[in-house]
C-alpha cells in the first residue's frame, strides 16, 4: 500500500518537474516523460506509452498556452498556420504506433533525439537561412506584456510544409512536436527564441489533441487513464511555473538546456535498451 501511495506521489512529481522544464523550452515534455515511461513500465506497448506522453503533452502546452497568452509571445497568426499543418501529421503519426514494435520505436527515438542535440550544442543561435522579403515571406512584429518588441520574417510555405514533418514525428514518438518545434523555428524560420517556446507551445497543444483522438479511438488511451491524469496534473501546475521563469532565462541557454537534456534521455536509450 505504501509503496503503490510513493509511486502516485512520484508520477506528480514527474508530470511537476515535466511542465516545469518543457514550457521552458516550449517542447511540453515529452522527449523527457517518454523514457521514463519506458523505465517504469518496460512491458507497455509503444502505444500505450505515446498516449500517456501525448496526454500530458496537450495538458501541459494548453496550460503553458494560457500562461504564455498572458504574456503576449504567442503568435497565433503563425501559430495557426503551423497547426493547421501538423494536426493531419500527427494523427498518421499516432495511427504508425500501432503496428511497431517496442525496440524499433525505441531505437528511432533516439537516434532523433541525438542528433537535434548535437546540431544545438553547436549551434544555439542561428538566424534564418534565407534573407527575408522574398516570395513567401511575411513580416510579423510582436509586443510581450513587458513591452519587449520582437520583429522578424520567416518563410511560411516552408514551416507550413516543416510543421506537417513535426505533426507526423511528433505523433508517432509521443512527443506532441514541441522539442523538435523550438530548433525549426529559430534555427530555420529565425523566430525569436521567446516567441518560438510560446509558439511552440500553442501549435503542440493543438495538433497533440487531435493525436490523442485516435489513440481513443483504438482503445488505448484508458489501459493507464489513472497514471495519466495524474502526471498532467503535476505538468499543469510546472507549466504556469515555467513560462514566468523563462523570461529570467536567456535564449542561448534555453537551447543549451534543451540539447542537453536531449543528448542525456538519447545516449540512454541507445546504448542501454529498456
Amino acid at each position: 500500500m505504501t509503496e503503490d501511495i510513493f509511486i502516485w506521489v512520484l508520477l506528480g512529481f514527474i508530470g511537476l518537474f515535466v511542465g516545469v522544464f518543457g514550457t521552458l523550452i516550449g517542447a511540453a515534455g515529452g522527449f523527457i516523460l517518454v523514457p521514463i515511461l519506458l523505465f517504469l513500465y518496460p512491458d507497455a506497448t509503444p502505444a500505450t506509452i505515446t498516449s500517456i506522453t501525448l496526454t500530458v503533452a496537450f495538458f501541459n502546452a494548453l496550460s503553458g498556452s494560457v500562461a504564455y497568452g498572458f504574456l503576449k509571445r504567442i503568435d497565433y497568426h503563425s501559430g495557426l498556420y503551423f497547426s493547421l499543418a501538423a494536426i493531419p501529421g500527427a494523427i498518421i503519426g499516432a495511427t504508425i504506433t500501432l503496428f511497431i514494435g517496442r525496440g524499433l520505436f525505441q531505437y528511432i527515438f533516439g537516434a532523433i533525439l541525438l542528433i537535434i542535440s548535437g546540431y544545438l550544442l553547436l549551434k544555439p543561435e542561428r538566424r534564418a537561412l534565407s534573407s527575408p522579403g522574398g516570395k513567401g515571406y511575411i513580416t510579423r512584429t510582436l509586443i510581450d506584456k513587458h513591452n519587449t518588441s520582437y520583429s522578424y520574417s520567416y518563410h511560411r510555405p516552408l514551416g507550413v510544409a516543416i510543421a506537417f514533418g513535426i505533426g507526423l514525428l511528433g505523433g508517432l514518438l509521443g512527443l506532441g512536436g514541441g522539442i523538435m518545434h523550438v530548433p525549426v523555428l529559430t534555427q530555420i524560420l529565425g523566430f525569436p527564441i521567446h516567441v518560438a517556446t510560446a509558439t511552440s507551445h500553442f501549435v503542440v497543444a493543438t495538433s497533440s489533441f487531435f493525436a490523442i483522438l485516435t489513440h481513443v479511438i483504438a482503445g488505448s488511451f484508458f489501459q493507464e487513464i489513472g497514471k495519466t491524469l495524474v502526471i498532467s496534473a503535476g505538468a499543469v501546475i510546472g507549466a504556469q511555473i515555467g513560462a514566468r521563469w523563462s523570461k529570467k532565462v536567456s535564449g542561448p541557454l534555453i537551447i543549451r538546456l534543451l540539447a542537453v537534456g536531449l543528448g542525456i534521455v538519447a545516449i540512454r536509450l541507445l546504448i542501454a535498451p529498456f
